[in-house]
């Protein structure tokens, strides 16, 4: 599970990922892939778990003042505000509209529009990004940031490649340089208006927490609760909703718990991936003499084998910050844009019918003594 397994300390930031890298208030960040390349543009860049998932997961790193300049994304791209502060703003110039997003935020960029953003708070803020499928289309720069970065030696060309002229590097024969967005199709561009912008944005305020998500909830040690954010997901819940509803190519939720609270034990055959925002969570992968158990704490990331049997407990609810004290969080996302649904331990199926539930035919919860009144189909 090693490789599956991406701890803080695992993070390898690429200082030159993006054509910006040496403008002025461009050139301290650091890009880092977790899953997947991203958008990178820098042949250097470190990738922590190239498998396929459907989507792909990085973050920015930038100290106190340091912008991402103005771009544009044809695939989903979610941000997720782990304790920064960062001033979004978007449009061709960047003055369509502004949104301060704070610790917790979770921010659903629409696709085909102009963003960029700046730290406006400390230096350890990080903004977790979550990008739409394995193969994004890459992204369009700003007329502005092509220019600027050309006065500093940098190019890219049309299949992505950054060429550095102050390294001495040329354009390959043949090969085309990337050129601004004409003005026309800037133009013809949707405007987004910042009440548009503010719906696609989950503050901590904004979830909505189902108390009873899934079969196990009213067993000893499944009691976690769910806030789903993108797309339906795991919730069996058959009154849950998601705030967003639109394909993303993932779903994404936070789940909480108090200490000895979690997720008892499932599976489903997609991606999974969980990333630690407060606590110290326990995973356990597999059952019998082939389990194993996972430890995770703030920022740390785990890629679930698909199909593997898997349960979460929270062990410790110090570490990191919580929007509720004495709760861990933890951010769920789950590969495609239909239900994830699961399938339970028998273990897990029989003590939920001791209790007085089961799940229907559509995979949601329900009173037990309800379903055996139930005819079959003929």
């Amino acid at each position: 599970m090693a490789r599956r397994t991406i701890r803080r300390t695992d993070w390898v930031p690429c200082k030159a990922a993006f054509i910006d890298c040496r403008t002025p208030g461009s050139d301290r960040k650091d890009n880092y892939s977790f899953i997947g390349p991203g958008v990178t543009q820098s042949a250097d860049q470190y990738v922590n778990l190239r498998e396929p998932h459907g989507f792909q997961l990085g973050a920015a790193g930038m100290p106190h003042g340091t912008t991402n300049s103005l771009h544009l994304h044809f695939t989903a791209e979610v941000f997720v505000n782990f304790d920064g502060d960062y001033q979004l703003r978007w449009g061709a110039d960047g003055r369509q509209g502004e949104y301060r997003s704070v610790d917790g935020d979770v921010v659903s960029v629409p696709t085909w529009i102009f963003r960029g953003f700046t730290n406006v708070g400390a230096d350890e803020g990080v903004l977790l990004t979550v990008l739409g499928g394995d193969d994004t289309g890459g992204i369009i720069w700003g007329p502005s940031v092509l220019r600027e970065a050309a006065g500093h030696g940098l190019h890219l060309t049309a299949d992505n490649r950054l060429v550095d002229t102050v390294r001495g590097e040329t354009v390959p024969d043949g090969v085309a340089l990337v050129t601004p967005m004409p003005q026309a199709e800037i133009d013809r561009l949707d405007p987004v208006g910042p009440e548009q912008f503010r719906a696609r944005v989950t503050h901590a305020a904004d979830r909505v927490w189902i108390a009873e998500p899934f079969l196990c909830s009213t067993l000893p040690g499944g009691g976690a609760e769910l806030s789903l954010v993108i797309g339906y997901g795991m919730s069996e819940d058959r009154r849950a909703a998601p705030r967003l509803h639109d394909p993303h190519g993932f779903d994404l939720a936070w789940l909480r718990a108090s200490v000895g609270q979690g997720v008892l034990t499932h599976r489903h055959p997609g991606t999974q991936v969980l990333t630690a925002k407060a606590g110290r969570w326990a995973v356990r992968l597999n059952t019998g003499a082939d389990e194993r158990t996972v430890e995770l704490g703030p920022l740390d990331t785990l890629s679930v084998p698909a199909g593997a049997w898997r349960s979460v407990t929270l062990l410790d609810a110090a570490p990191g910050r919580a929007a509720d004290a004495g709760l861990g969080e933890l951010l769920v996302v789950n590969g495609g844009d239909g239900r994830t649904e699961l399938e339970w331990a028998p273990d897990v199926v029989a003590a939920a019918r001791a209790a007085g539930r089961v799940l229907d035919a559509n995979g949601y919860v329900a009173p037990a003594e309800v379903l055996v009144t139930a005819t079959d189909d003929d």
